[in-house]
């Protein structure tokens, strides 16, 4: 039990580092204009690791899932979402002149935070697959667990990284433009990688 414990924590470690940068991102966007409200982005995010899961575990019980080359596509989904929200910045901008910019709402509800969080963390399912195909289901469902308190802790990490009130004041001065890039390089670093892995 205690090695299947500290195999999936590693596992979800060392699969979601990347995801701490986004979630930070958006609790900064939440902190700074509002939305999306913390309890969307823990929900979404939540929401996005459960369909991981449950689409690894499907896979791992001989269903077809997406090749692999073609995961990385779903790196189009934040890239899209970013160059939507840097859209909206320029478009507001040019309405009001030059005055202060909103931070845009890139990710503003549950779904399209789970939406960022399944396209950020799709090649999670190769290392998923085999690993819930050969631990069994009593392993499967502590590693399940233990993928749950992870989430949180996570979240945790996350929000507390998006409370210093240096980072905010930087995200309200400049999170118009800051925010989208950040999800567009997200969305590029998944496609570039899956084109060369």
């Amino acid at each position: 039990m205690i090695q299947t414990i500290g195999t999936a924590a590693a596992v979800f470690a060392g699969t979601n580092v990347d995801d701490i940068i986004i979630l930070t991102v958006l609790f900064l966007a939440s902190r700074a204009g509002g939305v999306p409200r913390p309890w969307q982005i823990v929900v979404g995010q939540y929401a996005g690791i459960a369909a991981l899961v449950a689409v690894s575990a499907a896979a791992a019980l001989g269903l077809a899932v997406v090749p692999d080359r073609w995961v990385g596509l779903l790196g189009l989904v934040p890239f899209g979402m970013g160059a939507w929200g840097l859209a909206k910045a320029w478009k507001a901008r040019r309405a009001r002149g030059d005055g202060e910019d909103e931070v845009p709402r890139v990710a503003s509800g549950v779904l399209s935070i789970a939406g960022v969080t399944i396209a950020n963390g799709a090649d999670n399912i190769s290392v998923y697959t085999p690993m819930f195909r050969t631990v069994g289901l009593a392993s499967s469902v502590v590693t399940v667990a233990v993928f749950a308190v992870l989430v949180a802790v996570w979240c945790v990490a996350a929000s507390w990284l998006g409370s210093h009130g240096k980072v905010i004041a930087l995200v309200e001065r400049t999170g118009a433009w800051l925010v989208p890039v950040v999800f567009m390089v997200i969305g590029a670093v998944i496609v570039v990688e899956s084109i060369f892995s």
